[in-house]
């Protein structure tokens, strides 16, 4: 069975047994029975407890001193006192002027309610005024339950909490039979299959990622590189795609290279070596995030996935963390196109200040001055194309006016 059919069968085992659990807690009740130790439920008034704590002590002193049964005085003024409303309101019914004079009479007598100081209540005030730092960019959005913005937030913390266990370290020196310029020419490879495929950005980021874990972890020889790209493609478009390419189509863009057989092989050799945890944060999920945080329009995300797409390629960038990533091109984005810089709503979303910024950014800035390789044309072709703005012709900031700007930081 597929991996994507096992993963709806387990959903509708598992979802179909909810709603018997949910009715079965409905209905449960909680009673108290008067043989419990906190015996039954008790009726008092909101402070009757509270505040003649302390005088009916006293009262239960006065009465064992004297001894027998002794009322004391305040017991019989508060029955004179009830005795006297209940005549007021036997009076207010008959509509005579007296009754309303004992009436005023009585609430003079009766205590009054504490008041609340001036000084704490502007004090209340003062905080209640007080505007907060960042704007809620899920507010708007609640009343769409496709977008999940009440759990928005604790999603993407979540994620990058998760991050911190898929930090990649370097590990080309493992491989003897490959190099770093047969990494970059196998993910710009790839790029074309997710293009032509026309597949999920998020399915070529998860697939990079896949190969890299992968490659960490267990020695690939030069003769099955590309049976790894197509085969983590496979699991990717499993994972994310709604309809994803079947078996025969990855053998097809292959050359016929490689057989089902083969194919069937490395999915589970890369399952089994990640221990089937494929469930990667990756930098294009982070970056859709927080250019909807800095209201970035499309044309700037674009941009911004170009700068971030162009290090898939790059082998020095596979040990930095997806969020610092994506926050770095995004800023780099938003600068190019002089837009603003870092906001006290992006430092709260993405976790990240000004100053963690400065040297991802610098390299990113140099990776767009570099020259281009001839056999890594992918990325930079995809984005010169009209449909992507033509993102890839901005022309890179100046070095030295970036170098001032982080100084002073103005951006």
């Amino acid at each position: 069975m597929p991996l994507v059919s096992k993963t709806k069968s387990l959903q509708h085992e598992k979802f179909g047994k909810e709603p018997s659990i949910i009715e079965k807690d409905g209905d449960l009740q909680i009673k108290r029975s008067p043989s419990s130790p906190q015996g039954g439920p008790k009726k008092r008034s909101a402070f009757e407890d509270l505040t003649n704590a302390k005088q009916s002590q006293a009262q239960i002193l006065i009465t064992k001193r004297k001894g027998g049964k002794v009322v004391s005085k305040k017991t019989q003024k508060g029955c004179s006192e009830q005795e006297a409303l209940q005549n007021i309101e036997n009076q207010r019914s008959t509509g005579s002027k007296a009754s309303q004079e004992h009436l005023d009479n009585a609430k003079e007598k009766s205590p009054k309610t504490p008041e609340v100081p001036e000084e704490k209540s502007d004090t209340v005030a003062k905080s209640e005024v007080q505007p907060t730092p960042y704007e809620d960019v899920d507010e708007e959005n609640l009343n769409d339950p496709f977008l999940n913005s009440i759990y928005a937030k604790d999603i993407f913390d979540y994620m990058k909490e998760r991050e911190m266990k898929f930090v990649l370290k370097g590990y080309m020196e493992k491989q003897l039979d490959l190099n770093i310029e047969m990494r970059a020419i196998l993910v710009d490879w790839m790029v074309e299959v997710q293009e032509n495929f026309e597949l999920n950005h998020e399915t070529l980021y998860l697939a990079v990622k896949l190969v890299d874990h992968f490659m960490s972890k267990a020695v690939c020889m030069r003769e099955t590189l590309q049976l790894l790209g197509s085969t983590a493609i496979l699991i990717a478009a499993k994972f994310d795609e709604r309809c994803p390419p079947c078996m025969d189509d990855f053998l097809y863009i292959c050359d016929d290279a490689y057989q089902r057989e083969e194919l069937l092989a490395m999915e589970v050799n890369i399952l089994r070596t990640l221990k089937f945890d494929i469930n990667v944060p990756v930098a294009y999920r982070f970056l859709r995030r927080y250019a909807k945080c800095a209201r970035a329009n499309l044309e700037t995300l674009t941009l911004a996935r170009y700068i971030c797409e162009l290090t898939l390629q790059e082998y020095e960038f596979i040990w930095e963390s997806a969020s610092k990533l994506a926050s770095s091109c995004l800023l780099l984005a938003l600068k190019m196109k002089d837009l603003g810089g870092w906001t006290p709503t992006l430092q709260h979303y993405t976790g990240y200040q000004f100053a963690d910024l400065h040297s991802l950014m610098r390299r990113l800035n140099l990776l767009l001055y570099s020259k281009p390789n001839e056999k890594l044309k992918a990325v930079r072709y995809k984005y010169a194309h009209k449909v992507f703005f033509e993102v890839a012709k901005i022309p890179p900031l100046d070095v030295l006016k970036l170098e001032e700007q982080l100084k002073l930081n103005t951006i």
